[in-house]
């Protein structure tokens, strides 16, 4: 009774987080979904995470606007400069968060501040993780706890996008920043978790939010490539898989924007034909 009347009496507000876009298929799934999942989740507010979103392997400004036409903001992964122009591009895109730990010498920044309608700013924080990842990124915990210290105090939302392969590391951000950011969304592994709850001081958590991708496919890519890669071992083109049953995975939030806790998290798929 008393959790009901306190989430009554605070000013609740949701937001979404989609996993990460594969492709163009990805990308046309993402505009005709995410319209109609806002509408179902009451949300003003959603985070993208793009990396895959330039024919697989990085991003590109064209795509980035394209993912911007229905998201508010997009983040990046591991394989943010895989598009040759794009550390180029990065620099005219005012709502693209690439991961903060890379280098500061890196185009771009790793957190933003964004207007969510009706209830405020949000900070979008974007990192990567170290165990089988990079080895040149920083440490994503030193790294985010100088960035909440910038936060101004007026910004009481905050969420994270863990872009990590070890579910042991993700795991362990979500306890880290229990309580002090309003949710942490894993991605990188392109198939969503089980594991979704609202950690115990508030702080909204899931290990892999999934991907916007094929369904018929191995993480987006073209089943028989995979195949053959896993089966004979010699280096092959891994292609996306750009038309058929597409799925849209994520994840929303409800939060009082008053204080920045979760209240709940709602993992979700949806599917469309591309």
């Amino acid at each position: 009774m008393f959790r009901e009347l306190s989430e009554w009496m605070c000013k609740r507000m949701n937001l979404i987080f989609l996993g990460d876009v594969v492709g163009k298929g990805g990308r046309s799934a993402v505009t005709k979904l995410l319209p109609e999942l806002k509408r179902e989740f009451n949300a003003q507010f959603a985070v993208v995470n793009g990396e895959n979103s330039a024919a697989g392997a990085g991003l590109s400004a064209s795509c980035v606007r394209e993912l911007l036409t229905v998201a508010e903001v997009v983040t990046g992964g591991d394989h943010t400069w895989d598009q040759k122009e794009f550390p180029r591009e990065i620099t005219s895109l005012d709502r693209m968060v690439r991961p903060a730990n890379f280098s500061n010498r890196h185009p771009g920044s790793g957190m933003g501040i964004f207007q969510h309608p009706g209830s405020g700013e949000v900070a979008v924080i974007s990192l990567v993780g170290k165990v089988f990842m990079k080895d040149s990124a920083y440490c994503p915990f030193e790294t985010v706890e100088k960035l909440l210290s910038q936060i101004p105090s007026r910004v009481k939302s905050v969420v994270v996008d863990f872009h990590a392969e070890a579910t042991s590391e993700k795991l362990a951000m979500g306890h880290f920043l229990d309580g002090k950011v309003t949710a942490v969304f894993g991605t990188h592994t392109h198939v969503q978790t089980a594991d979704a709850r609202v950690l115990p001081s508030g702080t909204a958590y899931i290990t892999d939010a999934g991907m916007c991708g094929a369904d018929a496919s191995v993480l987006g890519r073209e089943i028989p490539a995979v195949l053959e890669k896993f089966t004979i071992g010699l280096p092959n083109r891994l292609p996306v898989v750009e038309k058929g049953l597409f799925r849209v995975d994520g994840a929303a939030v409800s939060y009082d924007h008053l204080t920045g806790k979760a209240l709940k998290i709602t993992p979700f798929s949806r599917f469309v034909e591309i």
